[in-house]
């Protein structure tokens, strides 16, 4: 009797690694959070897309760090917790408009975090509380939340620009990372779309 050959579920996949949102669920999602009225949550959203930012990173975010003077800066420059690497990120004009308006909702100051937290005596939102946020508007979304987290905010936009330009280099610098194996693994690229890359780099 013979048996029949299976492909493994995690075959070409890196196990535990989240998916990035697809564009059509962070707009359900901002709509959402736009009709509820949930400035803190749709700043965070949006920020955490565009900067695409370790969720340490994002949570000890200061205003000053996006900010020029009382407005928000389109691009911003921060020192990453883990790397000790600085990366610079865009702020694009819907996250300006979603930052501003949570800033002037919760009447912050320059120097004040600009997620800072509910919880007394944590200075800032903490990362398992962003992760908290995140699944519960996962599961509204009718997505599993086990296919989902932080990261997935992450990796949604480099996983963009890599499917649209296939620039490595560039999805490495906006994600901070120093080497170009690190961001092959963090996409996730199977070996033959890496091997493709490669032939059509000529040295």
């Amino acid at each position: 009797m013979g048996t029949t050959h299976q492909e493994p579920w995690n075959k070409g996949k890196i196990v535990g690694q989240k998916a990035p949102f697809k564009v059509k669920d962070i707009w359900a999602l901002r709509v959402r959070l736009q009709m509820q009225g949930r400035a803190r949550e749709l700043a965070l959203l949006n920020l955490g897309i565009d900067s695409k930012l370790r969720g340490c990173d994002l949570v000890g975010l200061r205003v000053r760090d996006v900010c020029h003077g009382d407005q928000v800066a389109a691009r911003a420059i921060v020192m990453q917790h883990k790397t000790r690497r600085p990366v610079q990120f865009e702020i694009t004009p819907a996250t300006r408009q979603a930052v501003q308006a949570w800033i002037k909702h919760a009447g912050l100051k320059p120097e004040d975090y600009l997620f800072p937290s509910r919880i007394h005596g944590s200075p800032h939102l903490g990362t398992r509380q962003y992760a908290r946020i995140l699944e519960r508007r996962v599961e509204e979304l009718g997505l599993d939340p086990a296919e989902y987290g932080t990261h997935s905010m992450r990796r949604t936009k480099a996983t963009l620009i890599y499917r649209r330009t296939k620039n490595l280099r560039a999805v490495q610098l906006v994600l901070g990372h120093s080497k170009l194996e690190s961001t092959i693994r963090y996409l996730g690229i199977e070996v033959d779309d890496a091997l493709e890359i490669s032939e059509q780099t000529e040295i």
